[in-house]
């Protein structure tokens, strides 16, 4: 699987990273024009992300802002309704509003921070990415 971290927060970023890159390859980036760039190209490598984390609370695009534009550049391309992203949005608050706003903008589930290993292999398997959720956590997805 192929999963792209997006937080602008360095701590967040780098433990999304080392818990995502148990069950695959990990691209992060800093920055919501950075993830939609690195999203794009992806695509156009014909390397797609399976999954997005993605953070609500970003400066210069905001999380909802990066998942609309997701949205419209698969939707641009036809990608199809089983080959989309699924994304997961990152958020330090459960405001009722935001949450809604980022369900209806078409993202798949979110998360609030402070999250954990057994939190994201939940929220994947949900999404229908099956994770190994007994995985020991210094265990590379090719380990036995």
């Amino acid at each position: 699987m192929r999963f792209l971290v997006v937080d602008d927060e360095v701590v967040s970023r780098k433990k999304m990273q080392r818990i995502m890159s148990h069950w695959g390859d990990c691209v992060v980036c800093a920055s919501g024009p950075a993830a939609v760039e690195t999203f794009e190209k992806a695509l156009d490598a014909r390397l797609p992300f399976d999954a997005v984390t993605l953070d609500v609370g970003m400066p210069d695009m905001d999380g909802t802002a990066v998942l609309k534009r997701i949205r419209e550049i698969e939707h641009a391309r036809q990608v199809a309704a089983t080959a989309k992203a699924k994304i997961i949005m990152v958020t330090s608050h459960a405001q009722k509003d935001i949450v809604l706003s980022c369900i209806q903008a078409g993202c798949s589930d979110y998360v609030v921070k402070p999250f954990n290993r057994e939190t994201i292999a939940a929220k994947l398997n949900s999404a229908g990415l099956p994770v190994d959720t007994n995985r020991a956590p210094d265990q590379t997805p090719d380990s036995p």
